[in-house]
């Protein structure tokens, strides 16, 4: 990869970021189960963007950092991403024609896709937790999608003008 290239990609990468720490910044215990899945939003978002630039192996290393960060079981979410990312990778042409409202039925059904396997790896593991703390975040992040699919439009748009 040039250096020209990878300087262009440097807003994706910051975003990713600001997705992990949003992921790891601490909140009231009120407000814990409803926090949206940012590092998965943010990867849909980047694989309908840019499906042959951030893929699987993005969302592997995201996973793999997310895991280290939250002090989680090595591999969890480095998994559930993979296999989350994988259907707005193989199915972007058709996503991103889909009205706003559908897409965000769509990332909720990734969200609640990429749960259920957090849920399943934590009950084969023994960890227990309430279902609020693996459900919540799926509604939240269906709701905040709408805005955030727009920011990181205007990212993307800079990203284009700075060319």
């Amino acid at each position: 990869m040039s250096e020209a290239v990878a300087l262009e990609r440097w807003p994706v990468w910051l975003c990713l970021l600001v997705a992990l720490l949003l992921s790891i910044m601490p909140l009231p215990a009120l407000l814990e189960p409803f926090r949206p899945d940012w590092v998965a939003l943010t990867l849909i978002y980047w694989a309908l963007a840019f499906p042959r630039v951030f893929g699987l192996l993005t969302a592997w290393m995201s996973g793999l950092l997310l895991d280290v960060a939250q002090g989680t079981l090595l591999g969890q979410h480095a998994l559930a991403l993979t296999v989350m990312a994988y259907f707005p990778l193989r199915f972007h042409l058709r996503l991103r024609v889909f009205p706003i409202w559908q897409l965000s039925a769509t990332v909720m059904a990734l969200l609640a896709l990429y749960q259920f396997i957090l849920f399943w790896i934590n009950g084969t593991a023994g960890v227990t937790s309430d279902l609020i703390d693996y459900w919540g975040s799926v509604v939240t992040g269906a709701l905040f999608w709408p805005p955030l699919m727009l920011f990181f439009n205007g990212v993307r748009q800079q990203m284009a003008a700075t060319r």
